[in-house]
C-alpha cells in the first residue's frame, strides 16, 4: 500500500485527516511545539483504517506517521502531564472551532480519557504523511457503543 501523503486546508480536509488518525496512538514526548516556526508536530503510530486485513485474514496495520500544523499561535493541554514524556495517548478524533474572526480558531486534538491539546491557529493548514514502514496487529480498535 502506498504511504498516505495529506492536505487539509478547511474543515471538510481537516475531517479526512482525523478519520485517518483515529485511535492513532503517541507518547508526550512525540509533540512539539515551535512558537517561532508557528508550527506543531505529532510522530504517532496511526491504524491504517484505508486498509483491509492482510491475505492471511489475521493482521491489520500500523504506520508511523507525521501531523504537522502550520499558523500555530498557541497550544494548551487539557489533563496532559508534559514532564511524562513517556505517558501514552490514544486520539479520538480532531474538530475545528471557528473564531469570531474567520479563518482564524481553534484545532482539538481530542484524546481518550477526557485529555486534548488545543491549538489556536489563524487559519486550517495541516498535512499528515506517513513516516514509515507498516506493521501488522491482531487488534483492531472497537469503540462499542454505550447505552
Amino acid at each position: 500500500m502506498e504511504r498516505l501523503k495529506l492536505v487539509a486546508l478547511d474543515e471538510a480536509d481537516l475531517e479526512v485527516i482525523a478519520a485517518c488518525l483515529q485511535d492513532a496512538v503517541f507518547k508526550t514526548g512525540d509533540m512539539a511545539f515551535s512558537k517561532s516556526a508557528h508550527g506543531f508536530a505529532i510522530e504517532a503510530n496511526r491504524f491504517v483504517w484505508e486498509g483491509g486485513k492482510e491475505a492471511d485474514g489475521k493482521t491489520w496495520e500500523r504506520r508511523r506517521a507525521l501531523l504537522s500544523l502550520r499558523r500555530v499561535q498557541a497550544v494548551r493541554s487539557r489533563g496532559i502531564d508534559l514532564a511524562n514524556k513517556d505517558t501514552v495517548h490514544s486520539l479520538l478524533t480532531i474538530q475545528f472551532v471557528a473564531d469570531d474572526e474567520a479563518p482564524r480558531g481553534a484545532i482539538e486534538l481530542v484524546l481518550a480519557g477526557g485529555a486534548s491539546v488545543v491549538l489556536e491557529v489563524e487559519c486550517i493548514e495541516v498535512q499528515l504523511a506517513d513516516v514509515g514502514g507498516a506493521w501488522g496487529t491482531e487488534f483492531r480498535p472497537r469503540h462499542p457503543l454505550s447505552d
